[in-house]
């Protein structure tokens, strides 16, 4: 019998347990085809081909798993307000603006990227739901609409809960749902190059759903929209990460992303400088205004980026940049955090 032939186990369930322990092989391809279809749906690397449900694929299409750093923008935004109270009406004001942030935005975000990329992902990513043919152009196009429109209405609402004079989040979204549109169509299509759309990714995932949770809360000022700005500068770092597994496509189409433009290692080495040194003048800023404790901790949260950096980015950014991202994020996303509590105790 072939290692690949599947097997019918006869009677008892001891017989079917002993059946599989006896061809290890098959309940490894059992499993990856389930790893493969769920990155499938939540929009990572490495994912497969054939989902027929047209609510998965859209879902696909959506990007999930993308939507998580903006989500937690919203949040680092309520805390930096200062004015984030437990109370019932501010967790649904909270996760209405993660709706819109998340799903909605970053969605629509995302579906007008793979329209616009369709040729490259063809290239870089061809089991993705436009290139493989899961759903037709006129489908793709409809639900960009329907998730911007919903977008700007659920902002409206939400100006309309805080009682603002002048619609903040209204505008915050006007705002990243046209950065979201010259980013990806041309003929500006900033993500060409390397500097502007590394930028443009970076300040759409901190500053957009951060100012958007702090003005839910508080009087957005300038202060907080300059220095999550400047925050911005280590997002594009991590933007930059994201530019290693298109770098065939990019190529061939003439795109100069950052590791076309530089090279894959001058890029990777360039990816996390960004990323450690803007977060450590975010440091030096929390010291001059006496966030003693904040400082620190977000100290400690950059040494562990920068180990991880060392054992996997640095060493082969094009295989481990998922693994990368998977395993330093999470310490980024918390000094964001920090960051914002330290803003709100400030009073800033």
């Amino acid at each position: 019998m072939s290692e690949l032939t599947p097997i019918t186990p006869d009677s008892t369930s001891a017989e079917a347990l002993d059946s599989v322990g006896n061809n290890p092989s098959e309940s490894a391809i059992v499993s990856g085809d389930r790893t493969a279809k769920t990155r499938q749906l939540l929009g990572m690397k490495g994912a497969s081909p054939g989902e027929t449900s047209i609510w998965k694929i859209r879902l696909q299409l959506m990007k999930p798993i993308t939507w998580i750093p903006l989500i937690w923008g919203v949040v680092c935004g309520a805390a930096s307000s200062g004015n984030y109270t437990w109370t019932l009406e501010n967790v649904l004001k909270v996760a209405a603006c993660m709706f819109l942030a998340g799903p909605l935005m970053t969605g629509y975000t995302q579906i007008l990227n793979d329209y616009y990329d369709r040729e490259i992902d063809a290239i870089n990513e061809p089991y993705r739901p436009i290139p493989s043919g899961a759903i037709s152009l006129t489908q793709v196009i409809t639900q960009i609409w329907v998730l911007l429109i919903a977008g700007i209405g659920l902002a409206f609402l939400l100006d309309v809960w805080a009682g603002h004079q002048f619609p903040t989040i209204t505008a915050i979204a006007i705002i990243g749902s046209f950065i979201a549109y010259i980013y990806s169509a041309p003929p500006l299509k900033l993500k060409q190059n390397g500097w502007l759309g590394s930028y443009a990714l970076g300040a759409s995932y901190i500053t957009l759903p951060w100012s958007t949770g702090h003005a839910l809360f508080g009087d957005l000022n300038s202060t907080v929209v300059i220095l999550t700005m400047f925050y911005s500068l280590a997002g594009l770092g991590i933007a930059i990460v994201n530019d290693f597994k298109s770098v065939e496509g990019d190529r061939q189409l003439g795109l100069n992303s950052l590791p076309v433009m530089f090279g894959i290692t001058t890029a990777a080495w360039i990816c996390v400088l960004t990323i450690d040194i803007f977060q450590g003048l975010i440091a030096a800023y929390l010291v001059s205004i006496n966030e003693y404790l904040y400082a620190a901790i977000l100290v400690l949260l950059i040494i562990p980026q920068m180990v991880l950096q060392n054992i996997y980015f640095l060493r082969d950014p094009v295989a481990n940049d998922v693994k990368y991202q998977a395993s330093a994020q999470p310490f980024l996303v918390l000094g964001m955090l920090v960051v914002g509590l330290a803003l709100g105790h400030a009073g800033i």
